[in-house]
């Protein structure tokens, strides 16, 4: 509303016509006689504009009264939120996809206001006001909560205050800032921050210690901005410190991903099918937080590095091989043998998977002493509780690396998953157990993760653990296990003259062919030394449990083999086994044991590009397979996805012939300019972890050439 006050010029004049245009407005009012007539004041205002100037005599007894609107107020906001402007480009946001304004926090930026008339400073003040719905905040210090934040203007001056309305379209996306030395996720190394921060493509690592597998990842974390803070508004309700990981799996929160280790996943889809995550998060919004269907470690781990560098928090996909999985917070892993050296499956809760993926992210620890910020580990695989809910960490690896499982969070877990020694107990008459080997370098291999700027494969387990036999890596064991539940079981190493391995030729066996290996048995005594091995190959989850036996026998040989019909109507998705054996020296009574994993190998989609990329222009791919199985692939299914290439595609291509080759074409039109990867992967129930990348570099639509005739 428009007040106004002291109006000191008036003119008294005959009843006139009014004049109204769409800058005027005509005010009557009655005023005393004058001259014994009656008159009337008519004051015309101009209002509405920015800028005033003076208005012409409309009639002799008429004057225009020119005010400037006294009231300050905002009448527009632009935020200069362009991806190529100055604002996106130096908080590193011009990657995001959408036009919403998104800044990272501990920086400026730049903004325009129009107002209503010419600011004063020394009677005006503006008061930038940001709402989470929560909080209201002056400024974007480098402690500020992120999120989404409602921008309003309010004004200040002598005659009152206004507000701007809220505009969504004006809604300030607030990140996380690693370019920012006083955030506490700040990481110097700037090769660093376009890897764990803005690179959307990632891998993730699988298999067995001797037979790592690799798989391409699209994160597309530019792309799933709306998932990723659907998903944190979420968990706000129930949030603490540690909130931003245990939402992705659900079993107890309702998070992003339901866990499935049956092997039947009729309901929803296969783990081994995913390619990237934001159909994930595009999923889990749309069905406004329903858990999508289904989950495995390195989805949940995938999932969890797309949300991290989306809020800004620098982060990588972790793989461990050998990982141990400690049930009784012994930090040591157990395996509980009868009077004949047979296995006791009722007490062997404890188990060592193939392979299982986590996550490193990186930010200061306050909370801790001084010296073990950094990278710290958060698993979001539902395995065990960690104060009543389904999550673990952030532990440090500075923590875990050196036995310090007494500092928060979930270091015992971490540090049993890397570097636990592998207890073998036999059952005595009376029902009592006593310790009759240990293998210490039996956990915790090959810790690996993608190299920063390359595709290579970066193994990083000299962060999480000393090298193994060292006096550190001893002391580190001893420290832990101190605080464990067997604290005085722990015992020293026991002497011994006879060792036993189990080695693989090459690359190891194929899917759909026989396997074989070898037992490598050393004595190391200037005597003869006689046993006989139990062996026992089982078919197992990738997890560490087993599924079923397929062969148990005594053996004098070291020449080990496993027949395709053997195994053939047991594999599950990893198609991954376990040999144990076990045995004791006669002239010694030594008791020796060890467990070898291993899996068959998959054959890889072969991925050929046809045509030349260019933005805008159609293209295709030839996607190529061999069923490596002499038995037919039923009701196969292809998924294809390309960040700037295509949106993800299933593709129903039906049953493949036993060892049969098969092609598939498909057509697209890139988006996006850059080198980008194609990822494609096959699943069926017969055959799963089948998958291919291929490079594609997209070059820039061609603009048309136009001439100019020169002027006649």
């Amino acid at each position: 509303m428009l007040h106004l006050k002291g109006l000191l010029l008036i003119k008294t004049f005959s009843t006139y016509k009014h004049i109204i245009d769409n800058n005027l407005l005509i005010m009557n009012n009655p005023v005393s006689p004058v001259c014994n007539q009656t008159a009337k004041l008519t004051i015309v205002l101009f209002i509405n504009q920015s800028h005033c100037r003076p208005r012409e005599r409309l009639h002799p007894h008429i004057f225009v009264f020119v005010f400037t609107e006294l009231l300050l107020k905002v009448r527009s906001i632009d935020l200069m939120k362009s991806k190529s402007g100055g604002n996106r480009t130096e908080h590193h946001t011009n990657l995001y996809q959408r036009d919403d304004f998104v800044i990272r926090r501990g920086q400026t930026f730049q903004m325009w206001i129009t107002l209503s008339r010419p600011f004063n400073p020394s009677t005006d003040k503006l008061h930038l006001q940001l709402k989470t719905g929560y909080v209201a905040m002056l400024n974007s210090p480098p402690t500020a909560a992120i999120g989404r934040y409602q921008l309003t203007v309010e004004t200040h001056c002598a005659n009152g205050q206004a507000v701007s309305n809220h505009d969504p379209a004006n809604d300030i996306y607030l990140l996380f800032n690693p370019w920012c030395e006083d955030d506490a996720v700040f990481m110097d190394s700037e090769v660093e921050r376009q890897e764990y921060v803005l690179n959307d493509i990632g891998r993730a690592y699988y298999g067995t210690e001797n037979q790592i597998g690799e798989r391409t990842w699209n994160y597309g974390q530019v792309g799933g901005l709306q998932g990723c803070f659907f998903l944190m508004y979420t968990t706000y309700k129930k949030t603490t410190t540690r909130s931003s990981f245990i939402q992705i799996n659900s079993p107890d929160d309702g998070g992003v991903l339901e866990g499935n280790w049956s092997g039947d996943y009729s309901a929803g889809t296969s783990p081994t099918a995913w390619s990237g995550s934001v159909e994930i998060l595009k999923q889990y919004h749309k069905n406004s937080g329903s858990p999508v269907k289904y989950g495995q470690c390195w989805v949940f781990a995938c999932v969890v590095t797309t949300v991290l560098r989306c809020l800004g928090i620098p982060s990588r996909t972790v793989t461990n091989f050998s990982s141990a999985h400690d049930t009784d917070v012994s930090l040591t892993t157990d395996v509980y043998l009868d009077e004949n050296l047979e296995p006791i499956d009722y007490l062997n809760a404890d188990s060592i998977w193939n392979f299982h993926v986590w996550n490193d992210c990186w930010m200061a620890r306050p909370d801790l002493p001084p010296g073990y910020g950094g990278w710290q580990a958060v698993d979001a695989t539902p395995q065990e509780t960690s104060q009543g809910t389904y999550r673990c960490g952030p532990a440090s690896l500075a923590a875990v690396r050196n036995g310090q499982v007494y500092l928060k969070h979930d270091a015992p877990f971490v540090f049993a998953e890397v570097n636990s020694d592998k207890i073998y107990w036999q059952r005595n008459i009376d029902g009592t157990f006593s310790q009759i080997f240990s293998e210490k370098q039996s956990v915790g291999h090959f810790i690996s993760t993608k190299a920063v700027g390359t595709d290579e494969r970066n193994d990083i387990t000299h962060l999480y653990k000393y090298p193994e036999g060292s006096e550190e890596e001893r002391i580190a064991v001893e420290t832990a296990c101190s605080y464990g539940s067997k604290a005085q079981a722990y015992s020293s190493p026991t002497a011994k003259d006879v060792t036993i391995e189990v080695t693989m030729d090459g690359v190891g066996p194929e899917m759909g062919r026989d396997a074989e290996l070898t037992i490598v048995l050393r004595n190391s005594s200037s005597e003869q030394r006689r046993l006989t091995l139990h062996s026992q190959v089982a078919v197992m989850y990738y997890t560490g449990v087993n599924k079923s036996t397929v062969r148990k026998d005594r053996t004098d040989y070291l020449e080990w083999n496993l027949e395709y019909k053997d195994y053939k109507d047991q594999l599950i998705d990893q198609a991954a086994l376990m040999l144990t054996l076990s045995g004791r020296v006669k002239e010694t009574q030594q008791v020796l044991a060890t467990q070898f994993s291993f899996r068959l190998r998959t054959p890889d989609l072969i991925i050929k590009p046809i045509g030349k990329p260019v933005v805008g222009e159609k293209m295709a791919v030839e996607i190529s397979f061999t069923n490596p199985l002499p038995q037919v692939l039923k009701a196969v299914v292809f998924h294809v996805e390309g960040l700037g290439l295509l949106t993800a595609r299933k593709i129903n291509y039906g049953d493949i012939g036993s060892r049969a080759s098969v092609s598939l074409i498909e057509h697209f039109v890139p988006t996006l300019p850059g080198p980008r990867k194609l990822l494609a992967s096959l699943d069926c129930k017969q055959l799963t972890q089948v998958h291919g990348v291929a490079d594609i570099t997209v070059g820039d639509k061609i603009q048309p050439f136009t001439t100019m005739r020169p002027a006649h």
